[in-house]
């Protein structure tokens, strides 16, 4: 083959490659169907995960995600439990479903794996007769990080709810405010909802979505009921749906129930000092009294040493 006709394909093959980057590079800078949409359905429930379950997968995932889907599928099948864990991530509000959690759970334990093997081989090299006890360490470290995955969810549960009574009279004060000045529920959830940002609020939000999507207001507000893991929300929730419903007065039954929660605030406040009041004499006994007495009886023991013929 002549020079000119390598030259020729040569150039071909390079006005093609670039053809495709440059029409790859077009397709990723249009913007998802999920984000066009997005602004005429925000406040439809969980409108905002719409981004994440149009996202593109790369290649990486589409080779090892079938065979993380399977462990996942294994691991749920010897744990089990699904609905503590589907409980779970609604309280504390992720984006995620079981078969995600438990895909994670599986990564989690790859890694602790990972580590574990590499420290056990590095060990195996210079002491081969330790080979079985360094595979059971890991197997070991494979079940621990699964088991940190899963006490992982159970703290972003207890930090949400956290935040949450924190929020609560705060949020409970404002809807009284609103409608004392003779809004509506609705509108005043949907005053308070616009001016706060939270989890609480997030929260009622969602019940505005409920609403606006059909749902009567004490329907909407009996799933925020039976969403929420505390018992303040829940009763926050009923009370709002029972004076709804019988036209009781609104706005005494929230400010009662954030003067309840504010106490309920003091009393844990009070009890926590109690356990860090007994726990700081731990260092008072055991550190400083041993201490102090030293300094007390030492003048002395070298005194009489220096006496003593």
């Amino acid at each position: 083959m002549t020079p000119q006709w390598w030259g020729a394909l040569l150039g071909a093959g390079t006005g093609g490659g670039v053809v495709l980057v440059v029409a790859r590079v077009v397709a990723l800078r249009r913007p998802l169907i999920a984000v066009r949409v997005l602004p005429y359905v925000r406040d439809l429930p969980h409108a905002g995960r719409l981004v994440l379950a149009a996202a593109p997968t790369g290649a990486f995932r589409a080779l090892v995600g079938p065979l993380l889907g399977s462990t996942a599928d294994s691991l749920a099948r010897v744990l089990g439990g699904n609905a503590s864990i589907r409980r779970r991530i609604e309280r504390a509000n992720l984006p995620i479903t079981v078969q995600d959690f438990r895909v994670e759970q599986v990564l989690w334990g790859l890694l602790a794996f990972a580590a574990a093997a590499g420290l056990s081989l590095a060990v195996a090299v210079r002491s081969p007769g330790r080979t079985l006890p360094l595979l059971v360490l890991c197997v070991v470290a494979f079940v621990l990080g699964v088991l940190l995955r899963e006490n992982r969810l159970s703290a972003q549960v207890t930090e949400r709810e956290r935040r949450i009574l924190l929020e609560f009279p705060t949020i409970a004060e404002l809807l009284a405010l609103a409608v004392g000045a003779g809004e509506g529920p609705v509108s005043a959830l949907d005053r308070v909802v616009a001016r706060s940002r939270g989890e609480l609020s997030g929260d009622l939000g969602e019940v505005l979505a409920d609403i606006r999507t059909g749902a009567t207001v004490t329907a909407a507000l009996d799933a925020l009921a039976r969403r929420s893991g505390l018992p303040v929300v829940s009763r926050f929730a009923e009370g709002m749906a029972v004076a709804i419903e019988r036209g009781t007065p609104l706005s005494g039954v929230l400010h009662a129930q954030a003067a309840d929660v504010r106490e309920a605030g003091r009393r844990a406040l009070i009890e926590s000092g109690a356990r860090k009041e007994i726990a700081m004499m731990v260092p008072v006994v055991f550190l400083v009294l041993p201490v102090t007495v030293v300094f007390a009886f030492w003048p002395g023991v070298i005194g009489l040493n220096l006496v003593t013929p």
